[in-house]
Parts: structure tokens; C-alpha cells; sequence
């Protein structure tokens, strides 16, 4: 079933590109991330060019997320608050993050952008959570008592402007979750993803939030903050391709609904192992992209 993308100009399996968003929709609902960083460079893979790749992603991430977060409210695992405090961050980086990406795309150079942006990120992230998470199931299987995060007085105590949020049992300033928001809000922007990728690790290990709640808590704000930078690509850069977004949200609204449901039968260890391994394995792939000599050395443009 080949069906003609009108922005990104060429033909696809659209049968294809369903059951690959379904797959990634449950793996975003199993462990609170938008599942863009996979799926972004799934489609240029599959031959989809970078800006409408990214751009079309994020319609497809508001969509599984809302589904995600449907979910976890009913086991009232998401904190609104501090969703909604990483979402006003969002929505900053993302307008900032929209105007890089317009730039670059004038100067020629959103593709290496691009790539660059994601074998960074998702290297160091993959390789921390997957030491930190492999050393927890080390210590489990050998009988010792898992590792507790302290909740010791740490820099998001002693900044100003504080506040208690009941749903994680925290009293923290209001500062490092909309800096991880601003954060958040640029990587959606350029490297079409949600940003779970970032905002999950940094609220487990920075915010020291508890990772039931973390999961839904993330999916909240990405689902403003995508749908914010679904609305400024369109209107800024014309990259979104409206019958790719279609394909991805049918498959990625129902794999959210259904990663959602396992995800709450497996253990914190668990959950960051299964990241890490997707996050080394996308970032080792874009690098070798990026290193390998292409099958054709020079390409004729009009």
C-alpha cells in the first residue's frame, strides 16, 4: 500500500510506517518518553528528508502522548504541577528552538544539524542511564538492597522561589524544572522529538522524583510543548507533511494505550535498561551515518 507524501515528494508504504509508529507508540507509553528520537530517524532511514522528518514527528508525539498520559491519570501517577512547570519552559525553548531550525534550514545546514544533535544527546544519555541502571539490576540479582537516591538538600533546595508538589513528595525550587523545559523545549523543536529523553533522566536523577510518577508527569508537557512546535514548523518552515502525521498518529495513539499497560508491570531498573539500549543503539547508528562512505559520492541537485 504506497502512499505519496505531497511535502516530503516521494511514495512510501504506508501500511509500513502504521505498524513501525504503533511499535513506537507502546514503547513511549511503556517508559514516558515521545518516542521521536527513534521514530525521527526511522523515517529518514526510510528515506524521508531531515526537516520534514522532524517537523512531521511532532504532530505524531502530541498524539501518543495524550494517549500515554490518558493512562497514567487513571492510576494518578502524573504531578500537574510540575508537568505544567516543565511545560511553560517548553514552550519557550520551543519558539527558540523553531527559530534555530528555520536558520539553519536557510544556511543549508539543518540535515548535519540534525545528526549531530542526536548522536550527542543520545550517546551521553544511553551510555549514564545504561551504567547507572545495569549496576541497579547488578546489585539486585547479587542480593544487596537497591541503591537509594538520597534526598538530601541538593542545588534545587537552595535556589529560590520553592515549591511543594504532593504528587512527588518534593519541596524544591520552581527554577530546575523550567530549565528543563527550556531544554526540552529546543530539542523538540530541532531534532523532532518530545524530549522525554532528557526530561525523564533529569527529573529521576536531578529533581529526584519518583519514577512512577515520572513517566506520566513527562508525558504531559510534552504533549503541549509538541503540538506547540508542531503549529510553529507549519507555519514557519512548511515542512509538515499532513498524510505522514495521519499514518504516524493511527499507529502511535494505540501502542501508547498498550506500552502504557506493561510498562506499569515492569521495575524502575527495568524500564531505564530498555531506554538506554534504544537510545546506544539509534545513537551508534546515526554515527555511522555520518562516517560511512556514502553508496554514491556525489548527488545532482536542480
Amino acid at each position: 500500500m504506497n502512499i505519496y507524501l505531497p511535502i516530503a515528494e516521494m511514495s512510501v508504504n504506508g501500511l509500513l510506517i502504521v505498524l513501525i509508529s504503533g511499535a513506537i507508540g507502546f514503547f513511549s507509553g511503556m517508559v514516558g518518553v515521545g518516542g521521536g528520537f527513534i521514530m525521527t530517524p526511522a523515517l529518514i532511514f526510510m528515506g524521508v528528508p531531515p526537516p520534514v522528518a522532524v517537523a512531521t514527528q511532532a504532530s505524531q508525539i502530541t498524539a501518543s502522548s495524550m494517549s500515554g498520559v490518558i493512562a497514567h491519570a487513571r492510576r494518578r501517577a502524573v504531578d500537574l504541577r510540575m508537568g505544567l512547570l516543565i511545560t511553560i519552559g517548553g514552550v519557550v525553548g520551543s519558539t527558540f528552538g523553531v527559530w534555530v531550525f528555520a536558520w539553519m534550514k536557510f544556511l543549508g545546514q539543518l540535515d548535519f544539524l540534525i545528526s549531530m544533535f542526536y548522536v550527542f544527546f543520545l550517546g551521553i544519555i544511553g551510555a549514564l542511564m545504561g551504567w547507572e541502571s545495569v549496576a541497579a539490576l547488578r546489585r539486585r540479582a547479587a542480593g544487596g538492597p537497591p541503591a537509594r537516591r538520597r534526598r538530601k538538600r541538593g542545588f534545587a533546595h537552595r535556589l529560590p522561589l520553592r515549591m511543594r508538589f504532593p504528587q512527588s513528595g518534593l519541596y524544591i525550587s520552581a527554577i530546575p524544572p523550567l530549565g528543563i523545559g527550556v531544554v526540552t523545549g529546543v530539542l523538540a523543536a530541532i531534532m523532532g522529538v518530545g524530549g522525554g529523553f532528557i526530561a525523564v533522566p533529569a527529573m529521576i536523577y536531578l529533581l529526584r522524583m519518583p519514577t512512577n510518577v515520572v513517566v506520566g508527569t513527562s508525558l504531559f508537557s510534552i504533549i503541549i510543548i509538541a503540538a506547540l512546535v508542531t503549529v510553529l514548523q507549519s507555519a514557519q518552515t512548511q515542512t509538515v507533511d499532513l498524510v505522514l502525521a495521519a499514518l504516524l498518529i493511527v499507529g502511535g495513539v494505540v501502542g501508547a494505550q498498550l506500552g502504557a499497560r506493561v510498562g506499569a508491570r515492569l521495575k524502575a531498573e527495568e524500564l531505564r535498561v530498555i531506554l538506554s539500549v534504544v537510545v546506544l543503539g539509534t545513537a551508534l547508528r546515526l554515527l555511522w551515518d555520518l562516517i560511512a562512505t556514502p553508496a554514491e559520492l556525489y548527488v545532482l541537485g536542480s
